[in-house]
């Protein structure tokens, strides 16, 4: 992979952050196609560094591994819709460890061609774990770093997806042989901009002000309406996907929070915005394709809105 350890003479340090929200990234791809085209190259040569979280977590690794984003667009359209049909949590994992299967295959964190980060969270012990290609991203013990701790690219993706109970928690073996049972990286950081500029500030060393940073969020949406007859039928499950929602939205909130608090002079635009219009109803697990459509077309929209300012953050 590209050393990113030293930064490039040219420019600034450049970080791309991308929140989990399930089938809600059909947002994020809206913002990244105009970004891309802002800049006219693939992510993965403007970007020094990409963190994802869940279903950003997936981007990340496609983009780090070079991918355009109309190419993870139609991966999306084809396969997202038909992950969130399914109705129980094995299922839902057994159709998304196949995804990863097909569209990683068994590509390793030293084959990415920029920096990455991909966030999950430990079952057991309750701490982030997050899989990286990078020494020079080690927050100490160098002298046994393995990239993605020698774990494959999918299985790092696929255990940042998993959003126990509604998905099976994976677990890993390591390149030291160690099993780990992890969950979705949402429980730790749905929002993981901290994370990737303490990576860069901390670990590669860059002082704040060499910084420019792309937080992308999913979106903001009412919840969906059910018929009575839904609400009877589904009314323990329905209420706990509100409730994981509701856990998301907090820790992404407070993530930004304690960002613009620590890291107030990192020059960084947010792109996330609310939508309150009762059509755009709409939760991490939905799977109509029209509603999805639109909800990319918000994200050009919010796009359009910071565009001046993405193009002075990502020109200077």
């Amino acid at each position: 992979m590209t050393d990113n350890s030293q930064p490039p003479p040219e420019r600034p340090y450049r970080i791309l952050s991308l929140d989990g929200g399930g089938a809600k990234g059909f947002y994020s791809l809206g913002v990244l196609r105009e970004i891309e085209g802002l800049i006219g190259k693939p992510l993965a040569e403007g970007f020094d560094l990409i963190f994802g979280t869940s279903t950003g977590a997936i981007i990340a690794a496609l983009l780090a591994q070079g991918r355009s984003v109309d190419e993870i667009h139609g991966l999306y359209k084809e396969h997202v819709p038909r992950i969130m049909q399914r109705k129980k949590p094995h299922e839902k994992s057994k159709a998304l460890s196949e995804l990863a299967d097909d569209v990683f295959g068994d590509a390793m964190f030293d084959s990415v061609k920029t920096g990455v980060g991909i966030v999950t969270t430990k079952w057991v012990i309750e701490r982030p774990m997050i899989f990286k290609g990078s020494v020079a991203q080690a927050h100490g013990r160098v002298g046994t770093f393995v990239p993605g701790f020698g774990v494959p690219i999918g299985q790092a993706v696929e255990a940042s997806c998993s959003a126990y109970p509604f998905f099976d928690r994976k677990t890993v073996v390591t390149a030291a042989g160690d099993h780990v049972e992890l969950v979705d990286g949402g429980y730790c950081a749905n929002n993981p901009t901290l994370y990737a500029i303490a990576d860069a500030n901390q670990a590669l060393g860059f002082p704040p002000e060499a910084l420019r940073v792309v937080s992308v969020g999913v979106g903001n949406y009412p919840e969906p309406k059910q018929s009575l007859l839904s609400q009877m039928r589904w009314a323990k499950y329905l209420l706990s996907v509100q409730l994981l929602q509701k856990t998301l939205e907090i820790n992404t909130q407070s993530m930004d929070q304690l960002r613009t608090i620590l890291y107030k002079h990192v020059p960084t635009v947010r792109i996330s915005d609310t939508f309150e219009k009762p059509e755009m109803a709409t939760d991490l697990f939905e799977h109509d394709g029209a509603k999805l459509n639109i909800l990319r077309q918000r994200g050009v929209e919010s796009f359009a809105s910071r565009e001046n300012e993405l193009k002075q953050l990502l020109t200077s």
